[in-house]
């Protein structure tokens, strides 16, 4: 009998040793290695042409005699979809979906796939039956003839299936599920899901057929699987949202074809995902007498504006350490601009506990809605409302100046649209624009105590 192979896995990176290893050489994470049984046959290019076309044959080229074209893609029935990928589903392109159990991922791609009736599509699932696939598919009262399921977790059969059928995108869900022969070790496991996602890698780029990999995502957030797995795909969306609210979003951390500042904007509903095409009005409260702590900043995700809604509570501290408690805002930007307002404005917030909160469960990440923020603070402070019918689009520095941004046009041009009447910007922002073709009143600025007495 031929001795049994095993060797020892990073759980975090996918790092390879024969031995075990206390400390990772790769990421430095310590204790992280799991031994996993594998066997390295010789058979797997054998195995491979079973289920393949023609192999490829590759020659050294100068860059001089490539061509050069534009690549082409599947406009898919999804706008959102599209616009998060780039323009479209580029073909031969592995595209890697993950996002919280229950969030809606197969929903959505189960969807978009019943959807794009023109092609042949294939639906692998290795955690759901053809019943329950069917019912999904009932609740969304869509169907399509040019749609093919397999529920299947085994590596080969899957790819002698694909060999008969000659689909033009692959939908696989979920990438660890499925199991290769080639490998001894179970399903889930770090060599599995790197195994299986290169089987699939290699066949998308050697017959032009697109493949979406669903995955799974971990406690602490980041992708199930060996950090390999994100860079072997093209491209990584996150599909991400409070299961608490209605909206998903879809995120791009990766795309080689495209931009990685672009998102989606989804609802869920009883009928599937329905794309929001108007974010900007589900994520300002409508509210008819005036509250105090709530300014509307005026920001960008990718290419799209947005206007969203910052919600700020300032209490009396009960505690000797004031809390500093924030949702969809980053924590440390928050203490910076407490401290700005303590240094520069004078504002006693050392005793005070602080809560910021994104309305819609958005998180923004864009420096542009550093002056709603402080408006917001300070609007709760003096308990004093912000009037309804302003926005504020600045970045805040530590002197206390409020700094340009860019795409200034896009966010005025938004806010007029909403029916906003004034818009306070950085004064360095009025080069960029000219006042005259906009109805909305823009107000430039150039410190943050301007801001507070221009409004209290």
């Amino acid at each position: 009998m031929s001795k049994i192979k095993t060797a020892f896995f990073c759980s975090h990176c996918g790092y390879e040793s024969t031995k075990w290893l206390g400390k990772c050489p790769s990421c430095n994470t310590w204790n992280s290695f799991i031994e996993e049984i594998i066997d390295k046959g010789n058979n797997k290019e054998q195995n491979w042409n079973e289920y393949h076309t023609e192999k490829k044959s590759s020659k050294v080229i100068a860059l001089n005699e490539v061509t050069s074209s534009e690549q082409k893609r599947i406009i898919t029935k999804d706008a959102e979809l599209n616009r998060v990928l780039g323009g479209g589903i580029v073909t031969g392109s592995i595209v890697l979906i993950a996002g919280e159990p229950g969030i809606g991922k197969s929903t959505l791609f189960l969807q978009d796939a019943l959807l794009m009736k023109e092609l042949i599509i294939l639906y692998i699932s290795g955690e759901e039956s053809e019943q329950q696939i069917k019912m999904r598919a009932d609740r969304l009262k869509l169907n399509n003839n040019n749609f093919y399921l397999l529920t299947e977790t085994g590596l080969q059969t899957i790819f002698s299936e694909i060999k008969k059928l000659k689909p033009h995108l692959v939908i696989v869900d979920s990438i660890q599920t499925l199991q290769s022969s080639l490998i001894d070790s179970s399903a889930g496991s770090i060599s599995q899901i790197r195994e299986c996602a290169a089987e699939f890698q290699r066949f998308a780029k050697e017959t032009n057929t697109p493949v979406f990999l669903i995955g799974h995502i971990t406690k602490d957030g980041t992708i199930a699987g060996p950090k390999i797995l994100e860079h072997m795909v093209d491209t990584v969306l996150q599909f991400e949202g409070d299961r608490h609210y209605a909206y998903r979003i879809l995120r791009t951390l990766k795309n080689r074809f495209g931009s990685t500042a672009e998102l989606g904007i989804y609802e869920m509903t009883g009928e599937g995902m329905r794309i929001v095409t108007n974010p900007s009005e589900i994520l300002i409260t409508q509210r008819e007498e005036p509250l105090s702590g709530s300014a509307i900043a005026a920001t960008l995700e990718g290419m799209r504006p947005l206007l969203i809604e910052v919600q700020a509570l300032v209490t009396q501290s009960v505690y000797g350490t004031p809390q500093r408690t924030v949702s969809g805002f980053d924590l440390r930007r928050l203490q910076l601009l407490l401290a700005v307002l303590e240094k520069r404005g004078g504002f006693l917030f050392g005793t005070k506990d602080v809560f910021i909160n994104i309305a819609g469960g958005l998180k923004v990440e864009d420096p542009s809605i550093d002056l709603a923020v402080i408006v917001a603070l300070l609007s709760s402070y003096e308990d004093t409302p912000v009037p309804h019918n302003i926005c504020f689009a600045g970045e805040v520095g530590l002197n206390g100046e409020i700094r340009a941004v860019n795409r200034i046009e896009q966010r005025i041009a938004e806010a007029e649209k909403l029916g906003f009447e004034k818009i306070i910007v950085a004064k360095y922002n009025k080069k960029s624009f000219d006042p005259k073709n906009y109805n909305i009143e823009i107000i430039a600025l150039n410190q943050v105590h301007e801001v507070y007495q221009n409004l209290f």
